[in-house]
């Protein structure tokens, strides 16, 4: 008897199985055919981040993004347009001498967010123009909200002022404003304030299930938007007294119900990747669309491994913003927009 056959006897060339899962993956076409979830350009939002300076400057702590001038952010939106990209959000970085402890700049019709809105919507109509709703990049506290003199952040007195933000942002153009603040009841208040000024057609993209999260750093930084130690008063360290608690996900369930009942469109979970569970849960319980936010120290860890060699980038983001979606979210923020229209486009 010959080796073969001692090895064929020992190994059976072949399994009696009527189930073969491996037949689904064999081809390229086959795999495609069963694909269960699809990533496409048009569930991305392009976050952006603005500042009045005249010139164009990288962000150190986040490779590969840029704090635009007005009038590069106008360039990058018509470059990204070509690609497919035509959602963006944007973000402002205020200059220190504008910042109060109750964040008058963020109401100002003729601040630097209104006149981007315009700007862009002049250059690219049809892109879609989300606008960040909350107080930490005009607020001297470094706060979403307005800081007591005994150190608490006030609920509905923000409140009040992030209505006349929004108001601001939808009379410039803006389709969809997006609070990022926690505030509790902000949502209605700000539906209520667009209606009532006949801004019925501007969106809310609420941020339901904001997380105190470790994952913001890098967002921070490019914003200058850290909480601040004041001299003469106690500011809270940290935001953890109004973003919700790493720990829970049922909590998200009460800040859904209320969030729906208040009249957003959209709802959302932010950071994305380590809340892909959150993101089930609201995928479960709502019929409006979820947002996911791939927040900037998800953006960093791959971009710093992929820079050392560690990593593939563009299998990693894939894989990545693939399973995201696969948790549930509709749309997903990442700064990697640009990157993935492109691959995709390849495919």
């Amino acid at each position: 008897m010959t080796q073969d056959d001692e090895a064929a006897n020992e190994f059976p060339m072949s399994l009696e199985l009527p189930s073969r899962p491996r037949r689904n993956r064999r081809t390229p076409a086959i795999r495609s055919m069963v694909r269960e979830t699809q990533l496409e350009i048009g569930q991305l939002i392009y976050p952006l981040f603005l500042h009045a300076d005249q010139e164009d400057t990288p962000i150190a702590a986040m490779p590969g993004q840029t704090r635009w001038s007005v009038k590069g952010l106008v360039k990058e939106v018509k470059r990204v347009s070509k690609l497919g990209i035509d959602k963006i959000v944007i973000f402002p970085k205020i200059d220190e001498s504008l910042k109060t402890e109750n964040g008058d700049e963020a109401m100002n019709p003729e601040g630097l967010i209104p006149e981007a809105i315009q700007r862009i919507k002049d250059a690219c109509p049809d892109t879609c123009v989300i606008t960040d709703i909350a107080l930490d990049p005009y607020n001297s506290d470094g706060h979403d909200g307005i800081v007591s003199e005994e150190g608490e952040i006030l609920n509905d007195i923000t409140v009040a002022v992030l209505c006349e933000q929004a108001l601001a942002h939808a009379a410039a153009g803006a389709d969809i404003v997006a609070p990022s603040d926690m505030m509790d009841g902000r949502v209605g208040q700000i539906r209520a304030a667009l209606d009532e000024d006949g801004y019925t057609d501007v969106s809310i993209m609420a941020y339901t299930a904001k997380y105190a999260s470790a994952f913001y750093g890098p967002f921070r930084g490019a914003l200058d938007s850290a909480p601040k130690a004041n001299a003469y008063k106690p500011v809270p360290k940290d935001k953890r007294t109004y973003q919700m608690d790493p720990a829970n996900v049922r909590e998200a369930l009460r800040e859904l119900e209320l969030d729906e009942a208040e009249g957003a469109d959209i709802v959302m979970v932010k950071p994305a990747g380590p809340y892909l569970d959150v993101i089930r849960t609201l995928r479960e319980n709502t019929t409006l669309p979820v947002a996911a936010y791939h927040v900037s120290g998800e953006y960093l860890m791959i971009k710093s491994a992929a820079a050392a060699g560690w990593l593939d980038e563009r299998a990693a983001v894939l894989e990545m913003l693939l399973g995201i979606r696969r948790a549930g979210a509709d749309v997903i923020l990442t700064y990697f927009a640009p990157q993935v229209a492109e691959w995709l486009s390849d495919r």
